[in-house]
């Protein structure tokens, strides 16, 4: 009697997969809600105190205001934002090694990098839009708050590329994060690695001397994938907008890659 062979899973089926799992863990609705009220709320109350206290404001401060909107509208909300990201795109893999649930979808589909192309691509899509959403979003009802005071425009230059590269800064860190979810598969140790890394390590990079310094502080990933959705750069910068996006994009294509080197070879 001849045996009966199933046929394995595609890419199809674990990309749908993928999205059922992501869109009904309560983690993922929490974080996307999270990421709304940072981006539209916190941005929201920033923009009205700074409408409020306008009268009481020097000439200096209003000049300042009205020299960088974009700092109220997208870089604020975004360095909090980050933080919500971050963790969230560590959770997508490392959750399932906690519960051990990555066992039972290795069973379902042995091909491993199968398995971790499909919650790359649906994981990034979503934050891709999710990310892009928001900043669109963020962007009016700020211009909205702040008309009378502070005229801001996608035509202004800078504007359109600093509300795309918003949305596009958030889809990358998202995967670089999953990278680091995916090589220590620790959520805990994980989550710290990337928190450290956006927080701390970036930021002393600064205070370390001379020109090569200078390069180390440019060249730490989310430091160089920030400059994406700022309106414009210091005289000379090391790095232009595109490419410091390009540099971070660079990190995470690496980290996705030893990730999935370690994810087909170590046990589950």
């Amino acid at each position: 009697m001849t045996d009966l062979v199933l046929p394995r899973a595609g890419l199809g089926g674990m990309l749908r997969s993928e999205w059922t799992k992501l869109r009904t863990v309560r983690s993922t609705m929490w974080s996307l809600t999270a990421m709304a009220a940072i981006s539209l709320g916190l941005m929201s109350v920033i923009a009205w105190a700074i409408v409020l206290q306008w009268d009481q404001s020097s000439p200096e401060q209003h000049a300042l205001l009205r020299g960088a909107p974009l700092q109220i509208v997208i870089n604020q909300p975004i360095f909090i934002a980050q933080l919500v990201i971050a963790v969230l795109g560590v959770m997508v893999i490392s959750a399932e090694y906690t519960t051990g649930m990555i066992r039972s979808t290795l069973q379902a589909q042995p091909r491993r990098v199968t398995v971790l192309a499909a919650k790359i691509l649906v994981f990034g899509a979503l934050m891709l839009v999710v990310g892009e959403v928001l900043s669109f979003a963020a962007f009016f009802l700020g211009k909205a708050i702040m008309a009378e005071h502070i005229p801001l425009s996608l035509n202004d230059p800078g504007v359109l590329r600093s509300v795309v590269g918003a949305g596009l800064y958030t889809a990358v860190l998202g995967l670089f994060s999953l990278a680091f979810g995916a090589i220590v598969r620790h959520t805990a140790g994980a989550i710290t690695a990337v928190l450290g890394l956006i927080l701390i390590v970036s930021n002393l990079a600064g205070l370390l001397p001379g020109r090569w310094g200078a390069y180390v502080y440019s060249w730490m990933p989310t430091n160089a994938g920030q400059l994406v959705f700022q309106p414009t750069l210091s005289d000379n910068p090391l790095l232009t907008q595109w490419q410091g996006f390009a540099v971070f994009s660079g990190w995470t294509v690496l980290l996705l890659a030893v990730a999935t080197f370690l994810f087909v070879k170590r046990d589950a």
